[in-house]
């Protein structure tokens, strides 16, 4: 039985409270869609920094972005 993939952001929650989409954030931090696809599905994680910045563009808390359980 695979292990169940473990969340760690909520990127993807956020972006549809916001209506936003996935291209739009890639465009506003300059990265691929891909790698916010990938961050949205918890299969990559973006570092600190960028987590901060993903905070400013969509206008909420960092610890918005995370999850707390």
């Amino acid at each position: 039985m695979p292990a169940k993939k473990r969340r760690y952001n909520k990127i993807k929650l956020v972006l549809y409270d916001k209506e936003k989409t996935n291209k739009w954030l890639a465009e506003q931090l300059g990265v691929k869609s891909v790698t916010v696809s990938k961050w949205c599905t918890n299969d990559n994680q973006p570092s600190i920094a960028t987590l901060f910045r993903i905070a400013e563009v969509l206008q909420v808390g960092v610890c918005e972005l995370l999850v707390t359980k």
